[in-house]
């Protein structure tokens, strides 16, 4: 270990935090977990990530790597490793204005990209929230304000720049490495370290976004209309349903229909959200032209001791109508949990199932609950949770990594199918033989 600790302190130009450091408490925590590194290392370049790399091998330590650190898994901190935090390494730069080739640094957030873009009146469809870290969303992922129209995050990458559990600096695209290349695209961070994302952006204008709400007593007439509309909806609108909303008065609280509308053109936006309006009884409408940088949401961090369990699933066309009655039954329920339905479809689902390691193409919705609340809380609301989820199993599928709290093998199982699970493992053992990079949905070395 000493030996390590000297070359890391020699190669190392960034900066090295320890337990007793002034910074020690707010860096040894991610947004949603508390942890107890034993090193705190933020890289101000690629040479400092390889650095760091190499020093988490050398000495043997669990390493975590954080970008934005709102994985609900905890996957940024440990106890006695290393956390890698790449917040430094945040640039967005538009390389190639023709073509909207942007790079971005692997700890950027989608707010700096969002901000960074808009000069440019150019977006890439993203999360839905500022904080949220382009490398985590992006390598699992990333369903967001514009996913029906311009597909998964994933699906704009052309281009990264990894650091391998070898300290290898590697570039992996169509035409270098197609084979990492599509395991970064969906099997989250099992191969390295990504220091630089090169995404296709597309021009974009203001959006129509906001929020509809409607009685809570509509719900199961609501819900299943929405889901409807969405089926043959423009693609240029994408939606997400909320019922039980702890923040809108839970079980009580109305139906939240959020919608975003990819274009500017208020005739457009009516017709394709007009349908949505004449569901029900309208409580609330605040759909407006904003820009799309302002559909990106504040994170909130949650005090120490404040847990989540997330858990996620998908669910096909014929298997809709069954999974929404199951939804809008227990949204009423006494300490129903926070019940999220995303729209999804569109250009993810145009996407062949074997281009990428996101193995959920053809999926309509994606059903999400959350609970929060200190781990006694939660403890006492599993009971009700299992029971919705036992019933929602004969209809859904799968799990989408970036929305749950555990990493158990049935949770890595939900997320990679059988035969992307095999290829994965293949990609994995030629990176990363010893496993290294296992603090996250972990995927084996064959």
């Amino acid at each position: 270990m000493s030996s390590a600790l000297e070359i890391l302190r020699r190669d190392f130009g960034g900066t090295v935090i320890e337990p007793g450091g002034a910074e020690y408490d707010s860096a040894a925590r991610s947004v949603v977990a508390s942890g107890s590194p034993a090193y705190v290392l933020r890289p101000e370049s690629v040479a400092d990530v390889r650095a760091a790399v190499r020093f988490a091998a050398a000495a043997r330590l669990v390493l975590s790597v954080r970008g934005g650190g709102h994985g609900f898994a905890g996957f940024g901190t440990n106890d006695g490793g290393v956390v890698i935090d790449l917040g430094r390494l945040a640039n967005v730069e538009v390389v190639d204005k023709e073509r909207h080739l942007v790079r971005i640094g692997g700890g950027a957030t989608w707010g700096e990209v969002a901000t960074a873009l808009a000069p440019h009146g150019l977006a890439i469809s993203s999360g839905d929230t500022r904080s949220v870290g382009v490398g985590g969303l992006t390598l699992s992922g990333g369903i967001g304000w514009k996913v029906r129209k311009h597909g998964l995050a994933l699906d704009n990458l052309v281009a990264a720049e990894l650091v391998t559990a070898g300290g290898e600096v590697v570039r992996a695209s169509a035409g270098e490495d197609p084979e990492l290349f599509w395991a970064i695209r969906g099997g989250g961070g099992n191969f390295g370290i990504v220091t630089a994302f090169e995404f296709a952006a597309h021009p974009t204008t203001d959006v129509f976004h906001g929020r509809i709400t409607f009685p809570p007593q509509e719900a199961a007439t609501v819900l299943q209309g929405w889901a409807d509309h969405l089926r043959t909806a423009p693609e240029e609108l994408t939606s997400i349903a909320n019922v039980a909303n702890p923040f809108a008065g839970g079980p009580e609280g109305p139906v939240e229909i959020l919608v975003t509308f990819d274009g500017d053109d208020p005739e457009l936006a009516a017709r394709a959200i007009d349908p949505i309006r004449r569901l029900g009884t309208v409580i609330d409408d605040d759909v407006a032209p904003i820009p799309y940088a302002d559909t990106l949401v504040e994170g909130v961090t949650p005090p120490p001791g404040i847990r989540f369990a997330t858990r996620s699933a998908f669910a096909g066309e014929e298997s809709v109508p069954a999974v929404l009655a199951v939804l809008a039954e227990a949204r009423a329920a006494q300490g129903a949990p926070f019940i999220s339905v995303r729209s999804v479809g569109g250009a993810v689902s145009r996407v062949p199932d074997d281009a990428t390691a996101y193995a959920h193409r053809r999926a309509e919705l994606m059903v999400v609950t959350t609970a929060v609340g200190p781990e006694p809380a939660l403890e006492a609301a599993r009971p009700a949770l299992d029971a919705i989820w036992d019933r929602l199993a004969p209809h859904v599928e799968g799990a989408y990594a970036n929305f749950l709290a555990s990493a158990t093998e049935e949770d890595v199982a939900a997320i990679y199918p059988p035969r992307t699970y095999r290829r994965l493992a293949a990609v994995k053992r030629r990176y990363d033989p010893g496993n290294l990079f296992a603090r996250n949905h972990n995927v084996r070395p064959r």
